[in-house]
């Protein structure tokens, strides 16, 4: 490989890296916004207290738990 060659591999693993803590920081956001006031699967409020203890719920305390028996089942 020439130097070329070299300062271009290295340009693409910086692209990648950057790139890669782009998307950690953005899932980490993520994890720390809040979720939402009604269930993504069936449409009724999550209750406050829920929300209190886990603030990015996106799912009533049922619709949760069936997701997670359902995941043990497979």
């Amino acid at each position: 490989m020439n130097f070329a060659s070299n300062a271009a591999f290295d340009l693409a693993e910086q692209r990648i890296e950057e790139e890669r803590e782009a998307a950690i920081a953005k899932s980490r956001a993520a994890l720390k916004a809040s979720g939402t006031t009604d269930c993504v699967d069936c449409g009724s409020t999550i209750s406050i207290a829920r929300r209190r203890v886990y603030p990015s719920a996106t799912r009533c305390l049922e619709c949760q738990e069936f997701v997670e028996k359902e995941a043990r089942c497979r």
